[in-house]
């Protein structure tokens, strides 16, 4: 099996959850996800099956959330999972106060981790510092926000924002209610979270693990095919003799044609033998290769036979 999953993600199961329980029904041991979900979040995991793993780096960046913000609500994890640390009611604040605060969050801007993240401090997760008392500075780090757009607006003693938020790799839904909150001097924290797009892949188009395991049962599952899922990258299409060069780690002289640093490189016949790099030269490119799939030569021959 090749290729990739997108795992709707049910709350209460962590990513590496998910991942044993896929692992146990496709009956594949060879199993990874790209970008981890906390375990009361749901919506779109991105899961690679066999060689596919290997392609995780390379998926596209980019993802999309559906969130809801508690104002007035300060927790120790920043979501409803932690301890309540702090609350401050806040019946009389309305959409038309809160909404100018969101521009601050958009661009490249420093975010300041959530304490609970999964981030190393000299050599330990900042959630186990946590759970063990300490409060080590968490340094900032820069991550980039595309969109936030507002869905709803709940007026309550502890009102709430629902918001749709695109957003680059690294970004913690988490801190943004925290800061948005602190702005407000009221606290705030994630009341939920859904994943609605990661790595391309989106909610839609995703399955629970109740219908992988039904379709795999009826023998009706298929993977994404590592084409789609990859298709932001550029390709090159090699000779059959620079496809011998390919499996030997050789770099190939190309032309410029191609723009693209990072390709898909597919053999004569149109399978993807691998990712490469193209580095330029003068007047012309040199591809090297970074991931090269091991070349099936029983494949290859039933092919070339059944092709006449």
């Amino acid at each position: 099996m090749f290729g990739f999953i997108a795992l709707n993600k049910p709350s209460g199961m962590t990513s590496h959850d998910c991942v044993a329980r896929v692992r146990k029904i496709i009956k594949q041991k060879k199993v990874g996800h790209g970008g981890t979900l906390d375990p009361a979040a749901t919506g779109v995991l991105p899961i690679a099956v066999g060689q596919a793993t290997r392609l995780l780096a390379f998926l596209p960046e980019n993802k999309a959330y559906r969130a809801k913000i508690r104002l007035g609500v300060q927790t120790a994890t920043d979501d409803l999972e932690g301890e309540v640390i702090r609350t401050q009611t806040a019946p009389n604040l309305t959409l038309e106060q809160v909404e100018p605060l969101l521009s601050q969050f958009l661009g490249s801007i420093q975010q300041i981790p959530p304490m609970y993240s999964a981030i190393q401090k000299d050599g330990k997760r900042l959630y186990e510092l946590a759970r063990q008392g300490e409060t080590p500075e968490v340094p900032s780090r820069e991550v980039r926000i595309d969109d936030i757009k507002v869905i709803n607006w709940y007026s309550s003693k502890f009102p709430e924002l629902e918001l749709d938020i695109a957003c680059g790799a690294g970004t913690y839904i988490r801190a943004i209610a925290r800061d948005l909150g602190a702005m407000l001097n009221i606290g705030g924290t994630l009341a939920s979270l859904t994943r609605t797009e990661s790595c391309g892949m989106k909610l839609l188009d995703s399955i629970s693990l109740e219908q992988l395991k039904i379709e795999i049962d009826q023998g009706t599952f298929s993977l994404i095919s590592p084409d789609i899922a990859l298709q932001h990258l550029g390709q090159i299409s090699l000779s059959e003799t620079d496809t011998q060069r390919w499996f030997h780690g050789q770099r190939i002289a190309q032309d410029l044609s191609l723009l693209s640093d990072v390709v898909r490189v597919y053999d004569k016949g149109g399978d993807l033998i691998g990712i490469g790099n193209l580095v330029k030269h003068d007047s012309y490119q040199v591809l090297s290769p970074k991931i090269v799939f091991k070349f099936d030569a029983e494949a290859q021959r039933r092919r070339e036979i059944l092709e006449g």
